[in-house]
């Protein structure tokens, strides 16, 4: 039974997807949706992807993510928590897994191939190798 979910968001425009994923899941009343969202630690801030909303600010910029999981939680049909957290993501998602015994994570697939897969790592695939439960990977269209 999927009682506690987690999840992932970056801001990217496979959020969207995400949250239409989920909504397609058929969950008991009962149910907790966790929806995140890993801010890169300071070292790796330089380094963000220019396809992905970002500011100088990091203080515009949580406030700019709240208020988009904030309007993702308002359309979820059960109880749902936010968690904006600081870290490096594969890790934080799975430790907050663990923290909220998920019984299934959602994440989002940018859908890196090749060489740019090798470089740039691969959260989800990280993600569904360390995590102790189930791993929903929504990929773009």
């Amino acid at each position: 039974m999927l009682k506690n979910i987690l999840v992932a968001l970056d801001g990217s425009e496979i959020a969207e997807r995400v949250i239409e994923a989920l909504k397609d899941l058929v969950l008991p009343p009962d149910s907790k949706v966790i929806l995140c969202h890993v801010f890169p630690p300071p070292e790796l801030e330089r380094d963000l992807p220019a396809d992905r909303p970002h500011s100088d600010s990091p203080t515009f910029s949580y406030f700019y993510i709240e208020k988009q999981l904030q309007s993702y939680q308002e359309t979820l049909p059960v109880q749902s928590e936010l968690e904006l957290v600081t870290g490096y993501a594969a890790d934080e998602i799975i430790r907050l897994a663990n923290i909220y015994q998920a019984d299934l994570i959602v994440i989002g697939s940018r859908g890196l191939t090749g060489m740019k897969r090798i470089v740039q790592g691969s959260v989800s695939s990280q993600v569904v190798e360390e995590a102790s439960c189930s791993v929903l990977v929504v990929k773009p269209t």
